[in-house]
């Protein structure tokens, strides 16, 4: 996903009471004292970015706090490729070319957050911020010395995304066959009573004759059969209002029909008034003969009755025990049945899946086959890219390389792992990273690794909190410089306390905090022109004369 953050607002977020920040593209620095709430800036990323949020950050005297982030997509594809996959969350999608999160928690323990104003839950959240921003923190470096991330990382190198999915795909093709191999080759024991409920399952299931669509039926009929009583009285009582009681209405229309043919006489163009009126009459009596057929209907002999009633304990049975419709216990039923099937040709079930595990197999090895040649091709490359890089780095004489280890069998990734093998000093043996490398040295070499892999990242964001960590002089020029070529092609922030960092950024800012009123608040702006010289110049160690012409010249060489 390719999407610039352009604007981040914190509140009541530790010392940051309100704070707005419009950000801009390319390489962005962030400095400011230690302790003036840099780190802030870096926590509330993590939040928007769906990590477990901590009460205690809370801003003293406040309930809750609130982060919201504004992402910019850029040209339409992101945003046609972003949106199917927030509509199939329950998400809006996006409007404008814009992505708004937000996200807030409160003391209470409320936590809510937000995509394009649609709430949604911190996993979904938490999905979308893998895309958005790579971020790499002193924990984050960590990351490099696992070997899964290793190998994850060979793999964007050589653009294995494609013969990845593919062999993913096969692999769990795979999977699946050899779990349902071994259900189906379990204990005798065990399979017989399996059989034995399944027999009963699908036999009581068959022996019903359910239909889908007969609950509603039965359940009308078994209503109408239980009022019979009242039903018949009901249907009797209308009938003799209408023909047999001494005040019954068809009696009393007889004398109209009198009066109505009287006046047909005399004014013939009555007659369809009259004729409305016979036929109100005839419908009358046809009322009284279908009352009293309906009443003949519902005498129900008790056999009836009790067929009824047996129908619909058998329903409500069956679907208290496989389902809560009709529908689930006739599913429930076929399910049993294939089971059973499969359970009693099981010699020629589990020929068949040998079989086809042979086949699945093979296909896994075909497609781990390829993706293990191009990371045969890619992993010296990659090595030869991330040395140069460690040599800009002051790794003169380093070595760097990208081993790969065939498994015993098949793992979920490929037919190999991959380690990454680093030698600081000439002399040394090549060791894994995570046998030999400091916090300093692996902060450069995840930056190096950054720097090869600029190409092939898609995410357009990069966080880097004190990657500069353990290295100045012209060391931190060449990390600055590394930070700038970056930052032409993605947005990357960086934290830092170093100058030459500072001073190799498009833009940079200043976090500061002020005591005011018996509180504390960090605040944040961007600097240039003078302003900008006296930070670099404070970062250098004062604000003397010297300084000032030192970050003066440090500047100027990035015009």
């Amino acid at each position: 996903m390719t999407a610039t953050l352009t604007s981040l607002r914190i509140r009541n977020l530790a010392l940051v009471e309100d704070l707005q920040w419009r950000l801009e593209r390319g390489f962005v620095a962030v400095t400011g004292e230690t302790g003036s709430g840099k780190s802030i800036i870096l926590g509330a990323l993590k939040l928007i970015l769906g990590e477990r949020a901590d009460k205690s950050l809370i801003r003293t005297g406040a309930d809750g706090c609130t982060v919201e982030a504004v992402f910019e997509l850029e040209g339409g594809a992101p945003t046609a490729r972003l949106n199917p996959w927030l509509e199939a969350q329950g998400v809006e999608p996006c409007e404008g070319g814009e992505l708004i999160l937000k996200r807030t928690f409160t003391r209470a323990g409320a936590n809510r957050q937000f995509i394009n104003a649609s709430a949604t839950t911190l996993s979904v959240l938490s999905q979308l911020g893998e895309g958005l921003v790579d971020l790499h923190g002193p924990h984050d470096h960590q990351s490099l010395l696992s070997v899964e991330k290793q190998l994850e990382l060979l793999d964007a190198f050589a653009g294995n995304a494609a013969l990845l999915a593919e062999y993913e795909t096969r692999y769990r093709e795979w999977l699946s066959l050899t779990a349902e191999y071994e259900e189906l080759s379990t204990s005798e024991s065990a399979l017989e009573r399996e059989l034995d409920l399944l027999r009963h399952q699908s036999r009581e299931i068959e022996a019903a004759c359910l239909r889908e669509e007969e609950e509603a039926e039965v359940l009308a009929r078994y209503h109408v059969a239980t009022n019979s009583r009242r039903l018949v009285e009901l249907a009797t009582q209308i009938a003799r209002r209408l023909s047999d009681a001494d005040d019954a209405l068809l009696p009393g229309l007889a004398e109209l029909t009198r009066l109505f043919r009287e006046l047909e006489k005399l004014d013939p163009s009555t007659t369809p008034l009259a004729e409305a009126h016979t036929g109100a009459v005839a419908a009358l009596e046809d009322t009284v003969r279908e009352l009293e057929r309906y009443a003949g209907r519902l005498d129900l002999d008790p056999e009836q009755l009790a067929e009824l009633e047996d129908r619909v304990t058998l329903i409500e049975t069956l679907k208290r025990k496989y389902g809560p419709s009709l529908a689930e216990v006739i599913a429930f039923g076929a399910q049993a049945a294939a089971r059973l099937h499969k359970i009693e040709s099981r010699g020629d079930e589990l020929a068949r899946l040998e079989k086809e595990i042979e086949a699945a197999r093979a296909k896994v090895q075909t497609a781990g086959g390829k993706l293990s040649k191009t990371r045969k091709t890619a992993a010296p490359k990659l090595a030869a890219d991330v040395a140069g890089q460690l040599r800009d780095l002051g790794f003169k004489k380093s070595g760097f390389e990208v081993t790969l280890t065939p498994q015993e069998k098949p793992g979920p990734h490929g037919l190999e792992g991959a380690e990454f093998l680093f030698a600081p000093n000439p002399g040394e043996p090549l060791k894994a990273l995570k046998s030999i490398a400091s916090s300093g040295e692996i902060s450069r070499v995840m930056l190096a690794v950054k720097s090869s892999l600029a190409a092939q990242d898609t995410v357009a964001l990069m966080v880097f909190d004190e990657i500069d960590a353990n290295v100045g002089g012209e060391i931190a020029h060449t990390v600055g410089a590394k930070m700038r070529s970056l930052g032409a092609a993605r947005q990357v922030l960086c934290i830092t306390h170093l100058p030459q960092v500072a001073a190799a950024a498009q833009a940079q800012c200043v976090v500061s905090k002020e005591f005011h009123d018996g509180r504390t608040r960090s605040h944040l702006v961007e600097v240039e022109g003078k302003a900008r010289v006296e930070e670099i110049a404070r970062m250098l160690g004062g604000q003397t004369e010297s300084a000032l012409a030192h970050a003066r010249e440090l500047l100027k060489g990035w015009k």
